[in-house]
């Protein structure tokens, strides 16, 4: 069956780096959107980039452009949320997902990863 694994996770100082990982298997993803959500205590979960498996082409929320960079590694299966210059405000748990649809503007998610803790102290 279809398993995205994420890691990478854990405790940041502000203004340092995360990379997150997510391990994709179970089948091929070449015709797939893989995408990074986030949820912070009490809020809603949230967009945060997508990336077209086949083009490499990439889509971020707005307010996290410039900081933060999603790619992925074909022979690896894998994608990646390079985040930087990290605030309090990013702490959340981020959740890797895979959808046959654009995820950017509210589509449904086909497969979701079970989230890595991300926490960026003051």
């Amino acid at each position: 069956q279809v398993q995205l694994v994420e890691s990478g996770g854990g405790l940041v100082q502000a203004g340092g780096s995360l990379r997150l990982s997510c391990a994709a298997s179970g089948r091929t993803f070449s015709g797939y959107v893989m995408a990074w959500f986030r949820q912070a205590p009490g809020k809603e979960r949230e967009f945060v980039a997508q990336i077209l498996w086949s083009t490499s082409s990439t889509i971020y929320a707005d307010s996290l452009k410039g900081r933060f960079t999603i790619s992925r590694a074909n022979a690896k299966n894998t994608v990646y949320l390079q985040m930087n210059s990290l605030k309090p405000e990013d702490t959340a748990v981020y959740y890797c997902a895979a959808a046959q649809r654009h995820l950017a503007f509210g589509g449904r998610v086909d497969y979701w990863g079970q989230g890595t803790q991300v926490t960026v102290s003051s």
